[in-house]
């Protein structure tokens, strides 16, 4: 099967597709859309199949032999999937409770996935006014209407106050129940996995927690730009999160951490060894 090189173009391509797509769920935005649930019992709007859809489309334009998989649309069979070597992973609306509950922390997510492990991801938030993007090798990136900047490594230093971001204030209790009892904390609460991901690269959270269903399109453009920044992502036992490599795309509990070179295991106490 043909794969598509890595390059600037390629990931400016992306991040245009992913910015239009944030074009039409703005506009979805403003209006009333109607809301369905999925068979997880997970809600789905019109905006978010409208935008799988226009993504698919693109993605299929701008890479003909390159398949793409999405939130939506993702009946592939394993034995079939299994030989891709490269595919699109994309989530159209990630944060769709966020988006019906109008808080604006909601993103459009596309990542390209290359032998099991992403290595191109964009996060676009368009009602926030910023898209994050990184490539393996070339950087991570925050763009918003001042211009572009370059997201750094960092070190944290478990002296301080450890930031930690999580979806719910209901998830606080059982998070701080594993968290070593020995350093200080402060929770923070944000929408959409992937922008929560992305606020640990830029350094406004040191870590993200996730206790609960998520798929691999849940973490996949995330896990691209905390590794060009020193970051990391992993599930409970501390091991990496796998991609195409099951039956199912859900995800197992994890942690997106800033500083990789950190023992986590000193603050994660989950004790699943």
């Amino acid at each position: 099967m043909p794969t598509v090189s890595l390059s600037d173009s390629l990931l400016q391509s992306v991040l245009a597709i992913a910015q239009q797509a944030g074009e039409h769920i703005r506009a979805f935005y403003a209006k009333s859309v109607k809301i369905h649930t999925k068979s997880d019992n997970t809600p789905v709007t019109e905006a978010d199949l409208f935008v799988s859809q226009f993504l698919i489309e693109k993605l299929i334009a701008l890479t003909p032999d390159i398949p793409v998989l999405s939130e939506e649309n993702c009946e592939t069979p394993l034995k079939v999937r299994s030989k891709w070597a490269q595919y699109w992973l994309i989530d159209p609306l990630d944060g769709t409770q966020q988006f019906i509950n109008r808080t604006g922390q909601f993103s459009v997510m596309i990542a390209l996935v290359e032998h099991n492990q992403p290595v191109l991801g964009v996060i676009c938030a368009p009602i926030l006014d910023c898209s994050y993007y990184a490539m393996k090798g070339f950087g991570a990136f925050k763009q918003t209407q001042q211009g572009v900047i370059q997201l750094v490594k960092r070190n944290i230093d478990l002296n301080g106050t450890v930031k930690i971001i999580v979806g719910s204030e209901k998830k606080i209790p059982k998070v701080r129940s594993f968290l070593n009892p020995n350093f200080h904390y402060e929770f923070q609460v944000f929408g959409s996995s992937g922008l929560k991901g992305a606020r640990v690269a830029e350094g406004i959270a040191d870590c993200y927690v996730r206790l609960g269903n998520t798929g691999e399109w849940d973490t996949a453009a995330a896990q691209v730009i905390l590794h060009e920044i020193n970051g990391t992502i992993f599930d409970r036992t501390f091991a990496p999160l796998s991609y195409n490599q099951r039956e199912t795309f859900t995800n197992p509990d994890f942690i997106m951490v800033a500083d990789e070179q950190i023992n986590w295991e000193n603050i994660f106490q989950t004790n699943t060894r």
